[in-house]
Formats: structure tokens, sequence, C-alpha cells
């Protein structure tokens, strides 16, 4: 038994009930890049149901290109994340069983953003000064900075709206191995401040051009308890991570990993991984829609992906068993019609299906854990500390 989770990262479906708290009421990436496109065609995410979840948020609502199912193929429904915070750490910390009661620490936008003592001993430590420190758009301050750090031979560094230290580098100018040791050193200083990630920002190019390459790597905060994915591996449940999974888990809880900078990438080695069976979870995230869309304020390069990852769908639908299960979620918002270039605070859709069981509605979920619940009733593994499972019982 297969049991596949697929985090489409950033694909939410309509502003949390404290949305307002974090300056995003209003809120919608589906339904509004949607709009925005004059309709999306999803023909198989329309059989799953996917269609049939904006209705369960706001009575009457649709979603314009994909009309609710009569008789979904899976369990639908939305859930609310119930941690602090709107990142891609805390929702699949969430997702994998986690509750986060204090959110990670955010930096102020600055300039300034890093506190003095900080800076000081992160340029003592790695041999290098640091430029940025401030918040800014990745593919924006490597055109503002790259220049001046290639020619001194500096670190960019750059957060955002989310809790991050983002360290940015020109390949030919700093060696990939020398940006991922300062990435390290930079994990070690900012644990204190409870800083969800360190994430390497190699790029390439000359001034006027330059491009961030598929080299990103990130470095996440120590995790606070075990997660679903550790006690399915003392379990001996082999636990495959693809795309970007080992890096937010900490490379903890994994018995195997497929790293990956694209959603292509992740998109094939899933659907290997299908057909090898291997049995056990095969837990992937889709990076290209928040990466290269959402935060780019790109509706129909958004629209666009999720068209090609619905075609993709249906030749994984194809390949699965009986006792196959294929969960379909996300880990937070990244609206692109909404001001701003940041993440949004968002219901996210599910979607569970195994051949041969009736969709049903799985109705709003209070928690992203209810998915590692879930798993661990499928498993057969004692409960988890949280979540009510949509799964009546072990297949």
């Amino acid at each position: 038994m297969n049991v596949i989770l697929i985090v489409l990262d950033s694909v939410g479906i309509g502003a949390a009930p404290d949305a307002a708290e974090y300056g995003d009421a209003g809120a919608n990436t589906l339904a509004h890049l949607a709009e925005a496109v004059g309709g999306i065609h999803l023909p198989n995410l329309q059989r799953l149901g996917l269609g049939n979840i904006p209705a369960l948020i706001y009575p009457g609502a649709a979603l314009c290109g994909v009309p609710a199912a009569e008789q979904p193929m899976a369990g639908y429904g939305a859930m609310r994340e119930v941690s602090k915070g709107k990142d891609t750490t805390t929702g699949h910390w969430e997702i994998a069983g986690l509750e986060l009661f204090r959110g990670f620490h955010l930096f102020p936008k600055g300039p300034p953003s890093f506190p003095p003592e900080l800076v000081a001993t992160f340029e003592q430590k790695t041999g290098r000064r640091l430029i940025g420190n401030q918040a800014a758009s990745g593919t924006a301050i490597i055109q503002e900075l790259g220049e001046r750090q290639m020619r001194e031979g500096a670190w960019i560094v750059y957060t955002s709206a989310d809790s991050v230290f983002q360290i940015a580098a020109h390949e030919e100018i700093i060696s990939l191995s020398e940006l991922y040791r300062a990435c390290e050193t930079a994990r070690a200083l900012c644990n204190p401040y409870q800083i969800g990630r360190v994430i390497a920002r190699p790029f390439l190019g000359r001034p006027g051009d330059f491009r961030r390459t598929e080299n990103r790597r990130d470095y996440s905060y120590p995790l606070p308890e075990p997660t679903v994915l550790d006690r399915l591996k003392a379990a001996d449940v082999p636990v495959i991570g693809v795309g970007k999974i080992e890096d937010i888990f900490a490379h903890q809880g994994l018995t195997r990993s497929f790293h990956t900078n694209t959603t292509s990438a992740s998109q094939q080695q899933v659907l290997e991984l299908a057909h090898g069976r291997p049995g056990g979870l095969i837990f992937a995230n889709f990076i290209d829609f928040d990466m290269l869309y959402g935060h780019r304020r790109d509706a129909r390069g958004y629209a666009t992906a999720l068209e090609q990852t619905d075609r993709y769908f249906g030749d994984l639908l194809a390949v699965l068993r009986p006792v196959d299960w294929l969960i379909i979620t996300a880990d937070h918002g990244n609206d692109p019609t909404f001001h701003g270039t940041d993440h949004t605070r968002e219901y996210v859709p599910l979607l569970a299906y195994q051949p041969g069981r009736h969709g049903r509605s799985l109705g709003i979920r209070h928690g992203f854990y209810d998915v590692a619940q879930s798993m661990a009733t499928i498993f057969g593994l004692p409960p988890m500390p949280r979540g009510v499972s949509f799964v009546a019982c072990p297949p």
C-alpha cells in the first residue's frame, strides 16, 4: 500500500476566519486566479471534488471553470490552520501533526532587519560581509545588489513577511559548498531567535540579467516533537520525501529522500515511485505555484501550472491500486491577485482518494493535523496527540 501525500504549495481556497489578523482579509488564491484568467480547466481535480469545496466555506460559492461534481470520486473538504503563521514550515509541520502555539519570530522590514549581534557574529564566522539586511523580494534584491555582491564577495542577506534568513550569492563568486556552510552557520545562530528557515538562494548571470538557480536549500528550525513521519519510521514503514520535504523536516522522520527543486521533477519522481510501489508514505511538495507564480503575482502562470498538474494527476490516478491512497492539500495561500508579494492566510483544499471508495464531504477540518491523524489510521498506528481522522477505519 502506498499513501501519496501531495502538498500543492500555496494553493489556498479562501480567506481563513483570522485572515484579517494577518492583513489577508478577502484573499482567495484559487478563486481569484481562476477569475483573473476567465476560468481554469482542471477536469481531473474536478472529478475528485475540488469544485465542491468552495461551497463548504462560502455557501453558494463556485470555482470558475471547475463546477461541483455530482458524484465526487474523493472525500473533499477544507482545512483551517490553527498554528500561528502562514509559512511553509508551519503549514507542513501542522499537516504532519504539530501545532505551533507561538509562531516563528519575524524580523522587521528594516533596513536594518537583523540584530547587530547576529550580523556581527555571522560575518565573523563566515569571513564575509553582509549586505542587504532588509525585507525584500528575492528576485528584486539580486538585481539591485548582485553587481555589488560580485564585486565585494559579500553575502546578500534578506528576510520577508515569513520567518526567514535568506542568503543569496553568485555561484561563480562564492561556491555552493561555501554558501551551504554559511547557511549551516546561520541556522545555528538563528535558533535562539526561533527563525523558521534559513534559505540558500544562489544565482547566476550578469548585471541586469541575474537569475536564481535551482540549487536552493532550506535549513529548518529543529522540530519540537515527533511528527507522524517519525512514528511511521519507528514502525518500520517507509517514509519517502520528494521535493523540499527533507529540508522542511530537517531530514527527520524520513527513510529516503529525493531532493528536487521544480514541480516537474517532483512529479516525475512521485510517478516513478508509484509505479515502483515501495509501500509506505510518499510525501511530496510541488513548489512552483508558490515560488514562481504566487510571490511574483502571476495569475496566468499560476493557472497554467495548475492545468499542467491536473493533467499529471490523470497519469497518477491511472497507476493507483485499490489499496493505495492519494491525499492532496496545500500548506497556505499565496493569492496572485492580492496586494504585496507574500503568503496569504487561507483555508486549504483537502482531497482524499482511494480507488473504489465513494467520495463524500469531509466538511471543514479544524487543523491541518487531521491529515496526520488520518495517516495514523490508515497505517494502523496509535492515535496522534491532535486531530480527527477523516478515514473511517484502516483498510
